[in-house]
């Protein structure tokens, strides 16, 4: 069996991050329903976590086998690695073999902007973005956007909030970005005049106060998908229009969500599936706070994968 092998470059040049957020909609608004997507497995290791994540679609079966090991980063290694198996629909024979880290990296934010893409477009207004995380998730939610915003709505500023001042420099980050330390008097500014925060962290707590946002502010948070851990707190949450990508995955594994519920009026009612968003079937409006929480499903990563095959097969 000759089973192709498609690295990191060769998935950012078959589906550019705008293309990615069209493929997700078009899913969507296709009839995928993210409540019907089969259960992630995480199991438990000494030293983190190996995730199992199959789907389905109509032309295929595919199952990533990630991995989250917290203090690799102390040993000059990636947290997370990835390896994606896409299968034939009806003879499930393997088709490609895809770098899963790389094909998360790209679904992710093209998730995070389908979700908010109606309400980010809904003006044409300069855009000020605050970015807590500078990895990959960080790094391509911003990347997404400016593909997505293109000539409609100029990017004023994008900020990274980082934990030292060590990590401050902007080596690594796309040109045009600055680099603040968190809790510092310029993060609190980046919090004041975001438009848009992204929150792509490790943390458990949240990130800042959301006391110091816009009325109308954006929020993603993809940085957690256990109960227990939250990037943004319960003010934040409470008042601001939620969507998520199903309702019961967020009460299963959401702790952004699971602990607004459980600290506020929030219920699980007020939940927006992004199906709804993206379909036309929920307005969301610019007047008010928008929350979008991904923990990352399975069905997410066929679509993608799916968009990148389509691109490389003959």
């Amino acid at each position: 069996m000759n089973l192709t092998f498609v690295g990191a470059d060769t998935v950012a040049d078959a589906l550019r991050p705008a293309a990615a957020v069209l493929a997700i909609e078009d899913a969507l608004r296709g009839g995928l329903d993210p409540a019907t997507d089969f259960d992630r497995q995480i199991v438990d290791t000494e030293h983190g976590q190996v995730l199992l994540m199959p789907s389905q679609s109509q032309s295929s079966v595919g199952v990533k086998l990630a991995t989250v090991a917290p203090d690799n980063p102390n040993h000059g290694l990636p947290r997370i690695h990835a390896l994606y198996v896409l299968l034939d629909a009806t003879t499930l024979s393997p088709r490609m073999l895809i770098d899963g880290a790389a094909l998360t990296t790209l679904r992710t934010p093209a998730v995070s902007i389908a979700a908010i893409k109606p309400v980010l477009l809904a003006t044409d207004t300069p855009l000020h973005l605050t970015v807590f995380g500078r990895g990959p998730q960080g790094i391509g939610h911003v990347a997404t956007i400016r593909e997505v915003v293109d000539d409609h709505r100029p990017i004023a500023s994008a900020t990274y909030v980082v934990r030292s001042g060590r990590t401050a420099s902007t080596a690594d980050l796309p040109p045009g970005t600055t680099a603040v330390v968190a809790n510092s008097p310029e993060a609190h500014d980046a919090v004041q005049r975001a438009d848009v925060i992204v929150c792509a962290t490790t943390s458990a707590e949240p990130v800042f106060d959301s006391a110091a946002t816009k009325h109308d502010v954006i929020v993603v948070a993809v940085g957690s998908h256990e109960p227990d851990r939250r990037e943004v707190d319960t003010p934040l949450v409470s008042r601001a229009q939620v969507i998520v990508e199903d309702r019961e995955t967020a009460l299963r594994e959401s702790g952004d969500i699971v602990m607004a519920i459980a600290e506020s009026g929030l219920t699980p009612a007020d939940l927006i599936p992004i199906k709804n968003v993206v379909t036309g079937a929920a307005t969301i409006t610019s007047d008010r706070a928008v929350f979008f929480k991904s923990s990352g499903m399975s069905w997410e990563d066929i679509v993608i994968a799916d968009a990148v095959a389509a691109r490389l097969e003959p």
